[in-house]
Formats: structure tokens, C-alpha cells, sequence
């Protein structure tokens, strides 16, 4: 088969998952075009004025941009976009993977692969109710694509809808379990787009009734701007999104300092600055472990589990544990009770790791223990240093 004819093949069945609703998304990856720090775009089904249409997100190295098209617009962009030096496109169904692929020499290869990802399910009206916040009268909902005007929750939005309202669940009784009156200030370090942010300011203020001033650190100018603008228009007084990085944000009197999806060892910088301002609560929701994993591949330590680390599916979970464990330990040993648990089912995100730590009243104990253990588990996996423990010179 030509080239010719796996393109059109290819199109057929992406115009087919459109129009039967088995589409999910596509993903163009491995760009070697000549527009500068393009990485990705991501096509996704989105409804604007109750329209099925496709919302393109271009990824950028600091910023992403999103333009929404027809199905008709998308699915020619999609294939202009292939022209213009993506090499690869994968397009997830409810009942394949697609996978389209693009050789130098050999040109393009069409791969039918088992499905990886599921439709999401409706929520019904009758467990919309039991939502800690409802999805009606919220503009910021409606600003953020998650719902329409009339507070109607985007079939594509469902995932992070039940991400937004489970967050504000486990967060809840954490809340309400600090000292009355010692919750005035709240950082969210690598806040992104702000779902999640908008959501704890949203709960807080009208569910809660506390007067919290908010903050979200963003490095993208671009989704500072936009966050800015909807918290204004949202009458959010005390919710701001300030412009930086997470290792150069200065924190200070900080009450609560939240990071989640902070990659490799910015979860590090976040837990750092928490401890040194002192933090009642520091929650975490760790994404990538590289700098541990190449510590244990560097080492190449023998223990009684070279059986599992020989296999690199095996080492990169083994280096999640290991480096999120230290972190639990060195969060115990500045006087803080932890807790490890999953955030969110796998099906939603597999980022679904969290990490908190309350601030605990009075002298810590155990101090050396806890030092000799990091020190026997660094020796075990044949780790030097972690990240966390570096820069609290421990």
C-alpha cells in the first residue's frame, strides 16, 4: 500500500470515530518542522454554542495556544500538520489506537493497536448533586472549557470535572483540620491553567466562608494573563496568578503550599520552600522521578532486587517509590505527619500519587532515625544524593 493510500486510510477512520462517537483524541508528536519550540498538538472534541467541534492545543516549549475548528477544518489540519513535519500521529478511539507513523525513506505506516484509553462515562443528574461544588453559576467553569454557559459539563470535560471536585475532597478535611485562625495564605506552585486553583479559591470563599488570599505561580505569561483575567471577572478579589518559577518564588508566610504535577525535582523546590516558610500544610502530587532514577541507574547497586530493576518498566516504578518514600521521610523529619494515596483513579490521570504533610505542634522525635534510614535506603539503591535532601543540607 502507497502512502497515498494509508494517509486517506487514515483519515477514513478518524472522520469515521468522529461521526460514530468513538473518537477521543489525537496526539502529532516527533516535530521536525521549522516553527520555533513547537513540541506537540493536541485535538480533542469540545461543544461551543451545543456544536461538536475540535479544540487544538499547541504545545510550546513556555506557552500553549488553542484554536477551535469544525470536524470538517480539524481533521484537513491534522493532515496539513503532518505535511508541515510531524512525523507521528496517534489517534486513541474507543476501540483502537491508531497509530500513523512516517519513515524517511519507507514513508508512512498505519499501525491498529488495542485501545488504551476509555470514553468517559456520564455523570448522572442525581450524582451531580453530590458534587461539593456544582457546576452551575460558575463563570470560571465556563471560562475554563469545563462547562457551558448554562453550568452543562462538556462530554469531554467529565475527567476533570471529577478531578476538580475529588481534589476538593481530600483537601477538605485537611482544611478543616488546621488551627482556626491560622489559615490566611495559600500558594499553589505550577498552577497551570488553574482548574484546580479556581476550584480551592472557589470552595474556600463560598462553601467554607474563609477570606484566604490565594496564589498561583505559573511560568507560561500566557496562562498567568488568562487566569488573572477570569478570577477578575469571577470577583475572586483574594485568587492572583503571579508569573516565575517555582525555584524562584520567594515564600514567605505561607500557610498552605500545594504543587501538583510539579516535574521531577520541582516537587523538590516546592517541598523546600513549604518547609522553610514553615508551611502547616504542604501537598504534593509528584510527576516524573528522573533525577532518582538516574541516581540508582549510575550507582548500580546490587541488592536482592536486580531481578525487577533489570527491567526498565520495573526501574522507573521502583524510582516513583524510592524517591516520593525519601520525600515522606524528609518530610517527617521537619515535623510534618504524611500521607501517601492516590489522588484520582489511573482512568483520569496517571499522575495520581499524593503526598501531604500537616505540621505537627511540638518537638520532633526520631530525628537520627529517620536520618539513618535515608542513609541505608540511598546506600541500598546506590544513590548519592536526593534532590530534597540537597537542598535542605541535610
Amino acid at each position: 500500500m502507497s502512502s497515498q493510500e494509508i494517509l486517506e486510510e487514515f483519515r477514513g477512520l478518524i472522520t469515521t470515530a468522529l461521526n460514530d462517537g468513538t473518537f477521543i483524541k489525537v496526539t502529532l508528536a516527533g516535530y521536525k518542522g521549522t516553527e520555533t519550540d513547537l513540541k506537540n498538538i493536541y485535538v480533542k472534541m469540545v461543544v461551543i454554542k451545543r456544536q461538536p467541534s475540535l479544540a487544538f492545543t499547541y504545545r510550546y516549549k513556555t506557552r500553549d495556544i488553542v484554536k477551535n475548528y469544525s470536524y470538517r477544518e480539524g481533521t484537513d489540519l491534522i493532515f496539513s500538520s503532518l505535511d508541515a513535519g510531524f512525523n507521528n500521529c496517534t489517534c486513541f478511539t474507543a476501540g483502537h489506537d491508531l497509530v500513523l507513523s512516517f519513515h524517511q525513506t519507507k514513508g508512512y505506516f498505519l499501525n491498529k493497536n488495542k485501545a488504551s484509553m476509555t470514553l468517559p462515562v456520564k455523570i448522572s443528574h442525581d450524582k451531580e448533586k453530590t458534587r461539593l461544588l456544582p457546576s452551575i453559576e460558575k463563570p470560571y467553569l465556563r471560562d475554563l472549557r469545563i462547562t457551558d454557559k448554562d453550568g452543562v459539563v462538556f462530554k469531554n470535560a467529565q475527567d476533570k470535572y471529577k478531578q476538580i471536585n475529588q481534589y476538593v475532597a481530600l483537601l477538605d478535611p485537611l482544611l478543616k483540620a488546621l488551627p482556626k485562625g491560622n489559615l490566611k495564605s495559600i500558594v499553589d506552585m505550577g498552577s497551570g491553567k488553574g482548574y484546580l486553583t479556581f476550584a480551592l479559591y472557589d470552595y474556600l470563599q463560598n462553601v467554607l466562608k474563609q477570606e484566604v488570599n490565594v496564589t498561583g505561580v505559573e511560568f507560561r505569561p500566557d496562562l498567568v494573563e488568562l487566569c488573572n483575567r477570569i478570577a477578575a471577572e469571577s470577583g475572586f478579589n483574594n485568587l492572583k496568578f503571579e508569573e516565575g518559577s517555582i525555584e524562584a518564588y520567594a515564600a514567605e508566610h505561607i500557610d498552605v503550599l500545594i504543587a501538583l504535577h510539579a516535574c521531577d525535582t520541582a516537587t523538590d523546590d516546592a517541598i523546600f520552600k513549604g518547609i522553610k516558610a514553615g508551611a502547616e500544610l504542604i501537598v504534593v502530587a509528584p510527576c516524573c522521578h528522573k533525577q532518582i532514577r538516574n541516581e540508582i541507574e549510575r550507582g548500580k547497586a546490587s541488592n536482592d532486587l536486580d531481578f525487577l530493576t533489570k527491567h526498565g518498566i520495573f526501574m522507573e516504578r521502583q524510582a516513583v517509590m524510592v524517591t516520593d518514600g525519601i520525600r515522606a521521610l524528609i518530610l517527617e523529619y521537619f515535623g510534618y505527619k504524611t500521607k501517601v494515596f492516590e489522588f484520582i483513579s489511573e482512568a483520569n490521570t496517571p499522575k495520581n500519587v499524593l503526598i501531604t504533610g500537616s505540621k505537627i505542634k511540638g518537638p520532633v522525635s526520631g530525628q537520627s532515625d529517620i536520618l539513618d534510614k535515608i542513609k541505608k535506603t540511598k546506600a541500598y539503591f546506590g544513590i548519592e544524593y536526593h534532590h530534597l535532601e540537597k537542598l535542605l543540607e541535610l
